[in-house]
């Protein structure tokens, strides 16, 4: 006579394990969250257990019901404290120049698809007081007719600031739109990495004859605007720093032939 192996748990543990589940899927998708002042007008950050998930400019309002979080039903937010606080001092340093990282783990839960994750994680590698185009991020990703996704991705960038799309400019060097029509945020985290921008037209635009310029992803050397081995080239194929220390400190040597570390651009 056989033996039935296919008894059920009993009831009680059946029980304790739909709780256990229920809990696990409470904690995924819970975000802590606070607002706060900030120079650039009120901002919220929120993050999960697995990272910060979301910085937001609040533009309507300073409380909840302004964020694009609230009536989000695959997330739970709850107000926090202490530890949303400490990413606010990062932050809050960040904006005042007195901090050129955060080196915070990211939770990129709210990226709308593969591409637009592909895109954040692309803005990330954008070292500090660096810019590169939208059509140079669509070259990297290996979709160079993409450059019109790359900037609508960025419009619904999740994490201004740390995915730092202030970086990522047009290829006529046209800083272009930021959080709406904001693009004075833009200019003034620019300006903080110390990236120089003039007036144009209704934009701001980078002032490119000032800056060091890295051609393509693959080399490792930096040079100056005027270097020979940059004619032709265009801003899709290029990374500017606004200074040369910053291209060293992205690990850059200086160019052997046009050597702007013994000619430095004239501030």
């Amino acid at each position: 006579m056989g033996v039935w192996r296919g008894a059920p748990a009993p009831a009680e543990e059946l029980a304790r394990e739909r709780l256990t589940s229920r809990l696990a899927d409470l904690r995924r998708r819970t975000l802590l969250y606070r607002i706060f002042p900030s120079p650039l007008g009120p901002i919220l950050i929120a993050r999960s257990e697995e990272g910060v998930s979301c910085i937001e400019y609040l533009t309507g309002g300073s409380d909840f019901a302004h964020s694009r979080l609230h009536g989000d039903e695959s997330i739970e937010a709850l107000p926090d404290g202490a530890e949303v606080e400490a990413l606010y001092r990062d932050l809050l340093e960040y904006v005042q120049g007195r901090r050129n990282r955060l080196e915070w783990p990211l939770d990129l839960r709210l990226a709308r698809s593969e591409f637009h994750r592909a895109v954040l994680e692309a803005t990330v590698r954008i070292p500090y007081g660096a810019v590169r185009s939208y059509a140079g991020i669509a070259r990297e990703l290996r979709k160079p007719a993409a450059t019109r996704a790359v900037a609508q991705a960025l419009r619904w960038n999740p994490l201004p600031i740390v995915v730092p799309c202030h970086r990522v400019i047009g290829t006529s060097g046209a800083l272009t739109g930021y959080a709406g029509n904001r693009v004075t945020l833009k200019q003034r985290l620019l300006a903080v990495e110390g990236v120089r921008t003039r007036p144009a037209h209704h934009d701001f635009r980078i002032e490119r004859d000032a800056m060091y310029v890295r051609a393509e992803e693959d080399t490792e050397s930096y040079c100056l605007p005027t270097c020979g081995a940059l004619a032709e080239r265009s801003l899709a194929e290029l990374t500017l720093f606004a200074s040369g220390a910053r291209a060293e400190a992205a690990g850059l040597a200086p160019c052997t032939s046009c050597r702007p570390d013994l000619h430095p651009i004239s501030r």
